[in-house]
């Protein structure tokens, strides 16, 4: 039997304010073909997940925390207990717009590699409206800053 254990398992912050730890596929020791899980942490007012797009399906299940959810078009606020289906290659994004961290799970499928957790680590995060479709109306911006190490 193959345990992941969120307390023992070793997150990876990136440049935008998060921290995301792998529990299935990834860097864990759980390994699929099917589907990858994770839990993340924005940090409050501003942390984020910047727009970026993937093959895989995805959902977002927030589990403590405000955020602003976009998808494609449209803006949202999700709060705990709510859960936001993403298709594949629809360009998305969720800011935490609270004062205390917001936490969730994703999950996507079929498993595999996410580029926009490279580009944003390098530096190569496309930018909204520039480099790919801007963002809904009204939203907050994306995080495209280069880490500084």
């Amino acid at each position: 039997m193959i345990i992941a254990d969120l307390s023992e398992t070793e997150g990876r912050c990136y440049p935008a304010r998060r921290t995301t730890k792998n529990l299935v596929g990834g860097m864990s020791p759980i390994r699929t073909k099917n589907f990858c899980m994770g839990y993340v942490t924005l940090e409050p007012n501003g942390g984020q997940v910047p727009w970026h797009n993937q093959e895989q399906e995805e959902i977002y299940f927030i589990l403590d925390g405000t955020g602003e959810m976009c998808l494609g078009e449209e803006r949202q606020i999700m709060t705990s207990g709510q859960v936001v289906y993403i298709p594949q290659e629809v360009y998305h994004q969720l800011t935490n717009i609270g004062d205390k961290p917001l936490q969730m799970i994703y999950c996507y499928g079929p498993a595999g590699d996410v580029a926009h957790w490279r580009q944003e680590l390098s530096g190569t995060l496309p930018k909204a409206g520039i480099d790919v479709p801007p963002l809904p109306k009204g939203a907050h911006p994306q995080c495209t800053e280069k880490p500084v190490r």
